[in-house]
């Protein structure tokens, strides 16, 4: 499937679920309203930062808006290689693989490609849901900040962050990295003042 039809259904999907307008969706995104009709009919192709923007006033994931539910077949719990939705980002270049099986899970896994020099900035806006991340350095270094923290991640090290302040993805090298994301995803638990 291509896919940019595969994010134009699961937005719509998404947004259907929830019972928002085209109007609701980008008042919560940030997104115009334009722009959200565009992505839908699978007439645009997104930005990752455009996608997060979405995925967040929809209380889902980014890896969320990647998934297959067809209701043509019943949820596999194998996904194979050839069936992995691929995804590149029209802005950086950055290539994300969905490696997560359609059957039901909280965990999703995300194959990322972040080719060498580019940067992402995600401005997540509060989430329905608590969106855990682990990212695993598989090749090449990244420099990745949360809100006021920042590290440095070389092939083999791992970092592990809730997705609930703005965070940067880059790669300040001139060689391209790989890395693995794990994301966990719970109903958010209300805290007391």
């Amino acid at each position: 499937m291509d896919i940019n039809l595969l994010i134009a259904r699961r937005l719509r999907e998404l947004r259907d679920a929830q019972g928002l307008s085209l109007d609701a969706l980008a008042t919560r995104s940030g997104v115009s309203r334009s722009n959200i009709s565009l992505i839908e009919r699978g007439e645009s192709s997104p930005t990752a930062a455009v996608l997060d923007k979405l995925a967040s006033a929809l209380g889902v994931s980014l890896a969320t808006l990647f998934e297959d539910k067809s209701e043509d077949s019943e949820p596999s719990p194998v996904a194979r290689v050839a069936e992995q939705p691929v995804w590149t980002d029209p802005g950086s270049g950055y290539t994300r693989r969905s490696l997560s099986p359609s059957a039901p899970s909280p965990l999703q896994l995300v194959d990322v490609v972040f080719p060498a020099g580019q940067r992402v900035a995600y401005d997540s806006v509060p989430h329905n849901t608590d969106i855990h991340q682990q990212v695993w350095m598989i090749e090449g270094a990244m420099d990745i900040s949360a809100g006021d923290q920042q590290w440095r991640l070389q092939a083999g090290d791992t970092l592990a962050m809730r997705l609930d302040r703005h965070i940067v993805y880059h790669n300040p090298t001139d060689k391209p990295a790989r890395y693995l994301v794990a994301l966990a995803t719970q109903a958010a638990t209300r805290r007391n003042p």
